[in-house]
């Protein structure tokens, strides 16, 4: 296999001649951002040049430059990631689909929408509501992009009831590494018709093809939806409540689960203290926040009634309705920012997404403490409860980056290890990357990792789309 080439004044007069020169930077004029993702821990690389396309005649144009030169292309949307999966560990050209920000229209008699990869969540999601609609996949970060969403099968706070986005992907259109343009499914609900590269595009991170455009199915907006605060003693009694709820044909839209640290966290940073830290003067020790959607008042009242008898005889400490639009705002913009209050107190940090059997999570969690105390990290965590997937952060303050590096990585080891006894995957929503492929390769096996080395060689036999993630492990050194 041939080495990756450089970005010669040639080959830039090449790719700035298909994007303008406004939309092309290299060497010194490159953003600095274009070097991280929002975890900058996994370390910063610059590439030589970034493109900013704005069609995909355009993202077309760009790889069969990059093909024809053997030049390495790491395709980014928001740059939101937390894996480093966008970041260009092997230098060469950024192809940024930022700008492909347009919806390009709705099929309302098919309950589709037609949109750029670049589109944001939240642009989508407001814009749907207009039309009477919804989009169902609701990850925490909204100002991602739709394609990295895609990249990533980004799941989020709605997944209980809706499921993740790859549920919600009809078709998309896709630049190949050699530049070739292919369009991947289409505007219907169901197909056996061989082997499905649609969803083997879906998750795949950028490294077998480019997505352009997408394809996504909505579906009629909720009438009305209500919230309710979930207050616990402890831990391990507010993860047990879940089955109970998940058995009740409650069918919630959501079910998140917060300990009493990220709720101090959140109430200090947004300076809203919206879910409580004690309960007639007893300490809460971690909550749940459930959310029903309906048709009716006397629905979501009949789903809060049965709820309220399953978890009192869990052992929750009350049940608080988020009865008013002004707290309805502020309790789900205080949920939205657990991320940000971490990041907001804290100098370095490593994550991981692991998800397990929902009846290990609290097993998961008092493991995950010990741990570390173990190794003398700060652990901050939260998670999609009714679908066992946890956001858990080791943090420190105080310790040298190298120290914090080499602790950080003892507690992921370990962590991961348990993850695998538990039945668990290592990401359920925020991908692999760069930054966790030794866990992926662990945690499925040699055969499994090389069938998808394997399949990566078909889609890009030269090896130049998002080199160094998932199942790709070194960069070759330039001619």
């Amino acid at each position: 296999m041939a080495a990756y080439n450089k970005v010669t004044p040639e080959i830039a007069e090449r790719l700035k001649a298909v994007v303008g020169g406004k939309r092309f930077s290299a060497g010194d004029a490159v953003n600095p951002d274009y070097s991280h993702d929002e975890m900058p821990i996994y370390g910063k690389y610059f590439p030589e040049a970034v493109c900013e396309a704005e069609s995909t005649g355009e993202v077309s144009a760009i790889m069969k430059i990059c093909a024809e030169n053997r030049i390495p292309v790491t395709p980014r949307g928001a740059g939101t990631g937390l894996a480093g999966g966008a970041v260009p560990v092997c230098g060469g050209v950024v192809l940024s689909t930022a700008r492909m920000n347009r919806i390009l229209g709705y099929d309302m008699k098919n309950l589709v929408v037609h949109a750029q990869a670049g589109v944001l969540l939240q642009d989508l999601a407001a814009d749907a509501q207009e039309h009477g609609l919804m989009y169902p996949p609701d990850p925490g970060e909204k100002t991602a992009t739709l394609g990295g969403n895609v990249s990533t099968n980004a799941g989020g706070m709605r997944a209980v009831k809706y499921g993740v986005t790859r549920d919600y992907v009809l078709a998309m259109t896709v630049v190949l590494p050699s530049g070739e343009i292919m369009r991947l499914g289409k505007t219907v609900c169901k197909t056996s018709s061989g082997y499905s590269l649609l969803h083997l595009m879906i998750g795949s991170e950028g490294t077998l093809g480019i997505i352009t455009e997408l394809t996504l199915k909505l579906i009629p907006q909720p009438d009305m939806d209500v919230s309710l605060i979930l207050p616990f003693a402890d831990v391990a009694g507010c993860i047990a409540a879940v089955p109970g709820i998940k058995l009740s044909n409650l069918d919630p839209q959501s079910i998140e689960f917060m300990d009493i640290d990220i709720i101090r966290s959140s109430a200090a940073f947004t300076g809203s203290p919206v879910f409580p830290t004690e309960m007639c003067g007893e300490p809460v020790g971690a909550c749940l926040l459930v959310t029903f959607v309906g048709n009716s008042e006397d629905e979501l009242f009949a789903k809060m009634e049965k709820l309220a008898g399953v978890v009192e005889e869990a052992g929750a400490m009350d049940v608080l309705v988020v009865d008013t639009p002004t707290l309805k705002k502020d309790v789900w913009a205080a949920r939205s920012s657990f991320l940000t209050a971490i990041e907001a107190d804290t100098k370095l940090m490593d994550e991981l997404d692991v998800v397990v059997p929902v009846d290990r999570i609290a097993e998961f969690l008092v493991y995950i403490r010990g741990l570390g105390d173990d190794v003398g990290l700060t652990v901050r965590n939260f998670g999609h409860a009714g679908d066992g997937n946890l956001h858990i952060y080791c943090c420190s303050n105080d310790l040298p980056e190298d120290e914090f590096k080499k602790r950080a990585k003892a507690f992921m080891d370990k962590a991961y290890g348990k993850c695998a006894e538990f039945e668990g995957q290592v990401s359920g929503e925020h991908a692999i990357g760069h930054a966790k492929k030794e866990y992926l390769k662990e945690s499925v096996g040699d055969t499994a990792y090389g069938l998808m080395g394997a399949i990566k060689n078909v889609f890009d036999p030269d090896g130049i789309l998002n080199p160094g993630k998932v199942c790709t492990d070194t960069c070759r050194e330039g001619e």
